[in-house]
């Protein structure tokens, strides 16, 4: 199966959990957002718990686990935030 790079980056609880701010991926050439998060998942086991709560954005919009990652997308995990 072909696969491309993506490089995620990463947000407060997210950022802190898998310990740096951006982090390569892989994703199938039809690879999904779901795609993602589970090689991320994968990647990163002890952060599996934070990066399920993630919002994923593509190209600066929230996007659904089935939305495709286009070739050269920014792409973004972001923890809900809470207030105080």
């Amino acid at each position: 199966m072909s696969t491309r790079k993506v490089e995620v980056r990463l947000f407060a609880a997210a950022r802190d959990a898998v310990g740096r701010e951006r982090v390569p991926a892989r994703v199938p050439l039809d690879g999904t957002v779901a795609d993602l998060l589970r090689h991320l998942e994968d990647a990163h086991p002890a952060a599996a718990p934070v990066l399920r709560t993630c919002r994923v954005a593509v190209d600066l919009e929230f996007a659904a686990p089935g939305d495709e990652i286009p070739e050269g997308a920014e792409v973004a995990l972001v923890p809900p935030v809470s207030g105080g």
